[in-house]
């Protein structure tokens, strides 16, 4: 559809559903507000999203802080390798991403180094998106924000909820009773410093989250016999559509990003995406992020071209082994074995009369760090926050210990799921616009569930006890927790044509005939059919319509009694 994109913002502006920020002293490039309605459906996606991967699974949840100290991201890999390709005009100033300006001209230029990109710009004779000047060689630009808290240590806001979650492992393990897999789960903001975020909601600068960090052990192979059918794009180009469990079968997936692949499909066509219009397209290894061994990225076909709405990575053991190295805390899971074994390790025991006066401050997290080891023999290093510090011979004694082993300690693997929730609000918005044929008017199909507003309330006229009657149905399905508004201004096909645009699925209209039989009309946005329904049945009857218990054409007496 032609325009769709400007179509869904002026909607989007007009109805409250989100708009710029910041507008009244110029806007702020990458940050859009949430109006009303917005607010509503963004609520709607993340308790769907709750109920579907948190409640269903067993998850965890925990929320934690937005800001985190740079040593934290110095051990995850940010500080050093969160950054993308910067470009900046000659002429105008203006700055680009590099790998953005090469999209229409190559394939996949994200997945190029410095000198790829340099040489695709000058091969494509790449110039200026805004006049047409000669652009700067690409240079890295750090994504990060950077800031200060208190008057000395240096932080960084996160740019993703991940970190959050693997600094916490010890506290949620034991909360979990020692078992994996465990899954535990986060919502919240994060923050990326864009370089040129001129795409709306799909390139924001803070943006809302839903990820799932779980916790397997690598040693254990599940089973998940899916019939689900996928559309795969490999990082070898090929496209397939192709069962869940065959593609586990031929090795393409594993066991794991298959079940989420699956429970991913069926999460978007509840929510309102055209599922034949999805995909997950496999990055190509230069693509991978320096935390993945594997990601799948599930793409959506927008106007915009296909969009990363979600992805799903291999983090593997780094995370949890980063986090190992860089604190005095050994952040490892038990495997129980079958039989008990004895074996003979040799242990170390600080001496704190050396390490105090040598490490000062430092020490006792030197000490801790040495009684969790195990010495290997040779020259002794540990390594705390990214340093290292060589310990004397004299620091330390070696005990030989005979111990009796039931398990081993190991570090875990993580499969992530992460969805970039305003993607998904945006990409519903696009899928469930169309214009009706006979009007033109503006139509927002979303699915019940997801639509902000449930029911619009209409007295046929704004008199005669009609307006009365309207508004006591409407404080009704308030109280009994269905949103809803009420209006009565203009006719009552401008008022069904408002109550399209911003998604209502039904509409409630008393008229002259409800003060004689008690009855109202319930109206249904997507086939504009009518019915009337009894004012005693009507709340039943309209969540069982929200709730998909019942469809339109089934309400009658039998089906609502």
């Amino acid at each position: 559809m032609k325009g769709i994109k400007s179509k869904i913002y002026d909607i989007a502006k007009r109805r409250g559903v989100f708009w710029k920020s910041y507008e009244i002293y110029g806007g702020l490039g990458g940050f859009y507000d949430y109006g009303p309605i917005g607010s509503l459906m963004k609520k709607n996606i993340l308790d769907l999203w709750i109920k579907n991967f948190v409640i269903r699974d067993g998850l965890l949840m925990i929320d934690s802080p937005a800001i985190g100290p740079e040593i934290m991201y110095r051990a995850s890999g940010h500080e050093e390798k969160f950054t993308d390709y910067m470009v900046k005009c000659k002429s105008c100033g203006h700055v680009f991403r590099a790998d953005e300006i090469l999209k229409e001209s190559i394939e996949n230029p994200e997945s190029l180094n410095r000198e790829e990109l340099w040489k695709a710009m000058k091969r494509n004779n790449i110039r200026c998106p805004d006049c047409g000047g000669e652009l700067t060689k690409p240079e890295k630009f750090h994504l990060m924000f950077a800031t200060r808290i208190g008057l000395g240590k240096d932080a960084f806001l996160r740019p993703e909820t991940a970190q959050g979650i693997f600094v916490n492992f010890q506290n949620l393990y034991r909360l979990n009773r020692e078992k994996l897999p465990m899954g535990i789960a986060q919502i919240g903001k994060a923050y990326r410093n864009e370089i040129s975020p001129r795409q709306g909601l799909l390139r924001l600068r803070e943006f809302n989250m839903a990820e799932i960090e779980l916790f397997i052990d690598p040693e254990e192979n599940p089973k998940f016999e899916e019939d689900t059918y996928l559309f795969l794009l490999t990082s070898d180009g090929k496209n397939m559509k192709i069962k869940a469990s065959e593609a586990v079968k031929l090795e393409i997936l594993d066991e794991y990003v298959s079940y989420y692949m699956v429970r991913i499909i069926k999460f978007l066509k509840e929510i309102g995406i055209d599922v034949e219009r999805t995909r997950f397209r496999q990055h190509a290894k230069e693509e991978l992020a320096h935390y993945s061994k594997e990601t799948w990225d599930c793409e959506v076909l927008l106007s915009q071209g296909w969009i990363e709405i979600i992805g799903i990575s291999k983090r593997e053991d780094y995370d949890l082994k980063r986090h190992s190295e860089y604190s005095p805390y050994d952040l490892r899971a038990f495997r129980r074995y079958h039989e008990e074994k004895k074996l003979k390790i040799r242990k170390l025991r600080p001496k704190m009369e050396i390490l105090g006066p040598r490490f000062k401050g430092m020490a006792m997290k030197i000490a801790r760090k040495m009684e969790s080891m195990e010495y290997e023999g040779g020259e002794l290093i540990v390594e705390i926050e990214g340093e290292k510090y060589k310990i004397p011979e004299d620091g330390y004694d070696i005990v030989e210990e005979e111990i009796v082993m039931n398990g081993e300690r190991f570090f875990p693997h993580v499969i992530e799921p992460s969805f970039g929730i305003d993607r998904i609000l945006y990409a519903i918005l696009e899928h469930s616009y169309y214009e009706r044929e006979d009007s033109e008017y503006k139509v927002l199909k979303l699915n019940p569930k997801i639509a902000p507003v449930k029911v619009g309330v209409f007295p046929l006229m704004a008199k005669n006890s009609l307006d009365k009657v309207a508004k006591d149905i409407l404080r009704n399905l308030r109280e009994n927790g269905i949103n809803s508004y009420y209006d009565e201004s203009g006719s009552i096909g401008r008022r069904y044509a408002r109550a399209d645009e911003i998604g209502v699925p039904f509409c409630i209209t008393t008229d002259y005939q409800t003060l004689n039989d008690n009855t109202v009309t319930i109206r249904d946005r997507d086939t504009t059919n009518q019915k009337r329904v009894k004012i005693e049945k009507l709340l039943k009857t309209l969540k069982n319509l929200i709730n998909s218990e019942i469809s339109f054409g089934d309400i009658n007496e039998e089906k609502i009694s």
